[in-house]
């Protein structure tokens, strides 16, 4: 923001909200609107024309506004931001709104002595377009991207497929494109812990600050929103799709989840500078629970095109310290005990991360009151095990919906049943209407049968 603006208030502030599947939906008010009401309900929406809500005869929602998310818009000087909490008519919260789904894991958590600390690596492709060809199918469907990286659309230096990892300028040259968007990510009050080049070609990575599932959230769905702007300021597209390329890595969204005592202590962490118990457990109630799990942290059908092997993305439901092949992982410290933390990799970047990161808290929270345990940490490559008995993630979403159906009781204490049940209703009509279109690959594979 310039000097001219920094003392002037906004003319509009637009009320974000979150949708089930995720998607950021906006409302823009006066701000002297806004002054005025700042206490109380700010907005009002129809909540039969956002999926997964509400029908037609009970519509009415309404927004109160978050204020400690409240920021300016850095692209947009006149205009500032808040994330909204919804709420019914009557008012109480709304149960199906996803930042109140991360808020009650944490007030839930807290009543047993628990803060869950949560941090994030958000991974993205950026490429200089990408051309969809899906309206007119009874002609054909297709898509064709240009990177400014790909070998065979460029003659300056280059990455190399599945070797880009940790590069610099002048083979990175997506870091100019990081360093603004981050600049806009620390405008909205956020911030992050490092950025690089991430192993695919085109392929980039910012790990996010660490806080609360809510404030985690936050970040995320704000990270995306600044990414695509300064992506489309610079003439490019971010996608933040797993599996947008075939035979190089997908993107992934890892989290690394803690949980910690009133007095600041790391419950993952034991007297030997190893892990605790309470993390085994916790790790357990993730496996146990992995596969339904995985119909909130691997949302799509794009999803299961990144879980598969040799792309350092988690196939198996099993655990191993510093193993990029398990689904969870147990980082390395150093001797740091306030680092110990689990990573979970199964995770993408189209996910709700309100919800997701809520349901593998509350995945792990049920290991630790079940005792579940976890077995044994592998060390050897999990994609070299095939042929041994291991208990694996679904193989679609429909496989994943299913496991949720049959295996959702973990989530019940925060999330309701109605949430879930709309939640599966969505994703079974979006996977229902992608299977009806044939892709490119099947022409190629099936013309000479």
């Amino acid at each position: 923001m310039g000097e001219a603006e920094a003392g002037k208030d906004p003319d509009f502030l637009e009320v974000q909200y979150i949708d089930l599947p995720g998607i950021v939906r906006s409302v823009t008010i006066p701000y002297e609107s806004y002054l005025k009401k700042s206490d109380g309900f700010i907005a009002a929406f129809d909540g039969s024309s956002v999926e997964g809500f509400e029908p037609i005869n009970r519509s009415d929602l309404l927004l109160a506004a978050d204020k400690s998310t409240f920021s300016r818009i850095p692209w947009r000087p006149e205009r500032a931001r808040v994330l909204g909490k919804i709420y019914e008519p009557s008012g109480q919260r709304y149960r199906k709104d996803p930042r109140y789904v991360a808020e009650a894991t944490i007030k839930y958590l807290a009543d047993s002595g628990y803060g869950p600390l949560a941090g994030a690596e958000v991974e993205f492709f950026l490429f200089k377009s990408l051309k969809i060809d899906v309206l007119n199918p009874l002609r054909g469907v297709g898509y064709s991207v240009v990177s400014q990286e790909q070998p065979w659309d460029t003659e300056a230096p280059h990455s190399v497929v599945k070797r880009a990892y940790h590069l610099p300028e002048p083979m990175d040259t997506l870091e100019p494109i990081r360093e603004k968007m981050l600049k806009y990510f620390r405008a909205f009050g956020y911030d992050f812990n490092a950025t690089h080049h991430e192993v695919a070609v085109s392929q980039s990575e910012v790990s996010v600050k660490a806080g609360d599932p809510l404030f985690v959230a936050d970040e995320i769905v704000t990270f995306k929103q600044v990414a695509r702007q300064v992506a489309r300021e610079n003439g490019m597209v971010a996608v933040f799709l797993p599996k947008p390329l075939y035979g190089d890595n997908g993107s992934g969204l890892h989290f690394h989840l803690s949980l910690w005592d009133s007095k600041g202590n790391n419950l993952f962490a034991d007297d030997s500078d190893g892990l605790s118990q309470t993390a085994r457990y916790f790790i357990g109630g993730i496996l146990e629970h992995g596969r339904s799990l995985a119909a909130f942290v691997a949302p799509t059908v794009n999803s299961y095109r990144r879980l598969v092997p040799g792309y350092e993305a988690p196939v198996y439901l099993v655990w191993g310290y510093s193993n990029r092949s398990a689904a969870v992982r147990v980082p390395a410290t150093g001797g740091n005990k306030g680092l110990t933390r689990v990573e979970f990799r199964s995770p993408d970047p189209l996910c709700n991360p309100y919800l997701a990161l809520a349901a593998t808290f509350l995945a792990g929270y049920d290991g630790i009151v079940r005792k579940i345990d976890p077995g044994d940490p592998v060390s050897d490559n999990v994609y070299e095990m095939e042929g041994r008995s291991l208990k694996t993630l679904p193989k679609s979403l429909d496989e994943a919906l299913d496991a949720l159906e049959s295996d959702y009781q973990y989530l019940l204490p925060v999330m309701s049943k109605e949430l879930i049940e709309s939640y599966i209703e969505v994703k079974r009509r979006e996977s229902d209407a992608i299977r009806m279109y044939p892709s490119p690959v099947e022409l190629y594979m099936y013309m000479s049968y």
